[in-house]
């Protein structure tokens, strides 16, 4: 019984699966004013308005769909544009960096390959890895130590000037006093003149420097260039060769009271920010 329930299906398939062929043939032979397209065109005249309420009573559920498909790929997309966001922005912000330290580099290197190394000596450069915790910023670590020549009171340059003198050094580190800790004094000399002073730190501003006992009667105006004379002022045996930018004059006046004049400048190393130093070092 089953079998033949079985075989008649088929065939009733398989005739249906004829017809259909044979209608079709039929229907691409014919013209367009043949019986069944137009036959074709009455099922659509009668079955039309019910197909168009259909899809109008459809509509909204179809739109509710359609809103959550929008909505999960939408939320896919932003997602996708939040990370190439923060990609783009890390690589950006690895770029500004590598660009300021190759900036950095380019001009301590440019400073101290212009005759400032005495002859016996070399300079090694070191990166700034610390930092002391005063509003002063009087002391920096560098990550070079006595495995690279660093020995206490050798100079210490930054990218547009001198920055101070090492002060302790271990194998592998090296603290830098810096020109504006208190501590610190260093003979300076005012171009193009010659006149002679003690360069010494305005101590809670980083970049403001005195230059201290300077003979009244020499001209010095605003403007002028602040070098090394030589040698350091302070009671240490601390050699600083000589012509080293040190800072640019913003202010001179005579003080009556006193036999010298009282000189103002601006550092020039940038002593808050410096990444980079070169410490000279005998070779």
């Amino acid at each position: 019984m089953y079998r033949k329930q079985v075989r008649r299906r088929r065939a009733v398939l398989l005739l249906l699966v004829v017809a259909s062929l044979t209608l079709l043939s039929l229907y691409f032979r014919e013209s367009e004013a043949g019986p069944m397209h137009r036959a074709q065109r009455g099922v659509a005249t009668v079955l039309g308005p019910f197909a168009e309420a259909a899809d109008r009573a459809l509509k909204p559920a179809r739109d509710f769909v359609n809103w959550f498909d929008d909505t999960f790929e939408a939320r896919g997309e932003n997602e996708q544009l939040r990370e190439q966001v923060a990609e783009l922005r890390d690589e950006l912000s690895r770029a500004q960096t590598q660009a300021g330290q190759a900036d950095e580099l380019g001009r301590l290197a440019s400073l101290t390959g212009g005759g400032l190394v005495p002859p016996g000596f070399e300079a090694v450069t070191a990166r700034v890895v610390g930092r002391s915790p005063t509003v002063w910023y009087s002391t920096i670590t560098i990550d070079k130590g006595t495995s690279a020549g660093v020995r206490v009171d050798a100079p210490a340059i930054a990218a547009d000037g001198l920055a101070g003198r090492v002060s302790a050094v271990t194998k592998g580190t090296a603290q830098v006093k810096l020109i504006t800790d208190p501590t610190s004094s260093v003979t300076g000399r005012v171009l193009p003149e010659g006149s002679v002073g003690v360069v010494e730190p305005d101590v809670g501003d980083p970049q403001n420097l005195f230059l201290n006992y300077v003979q009244r009667g020499e001209e010095i105006a605003e403007g002028q260039n602040v070098v090394t004379a030589g040698f350091a002022g302070d009671a240490l045996d601390s050699l600083f060769p000589p012509g080293i930018p040190v800072g640019r004059i913003t202010d001179s006046s005579l003080e009556q009271q006193q036999a010298y004049q009282r000189v103002e400048l601006r550092a020039y190393a940038d002593l808050r920010d410096m990444q980079f130093v070169q410490v000279l070092v005998e070779k």
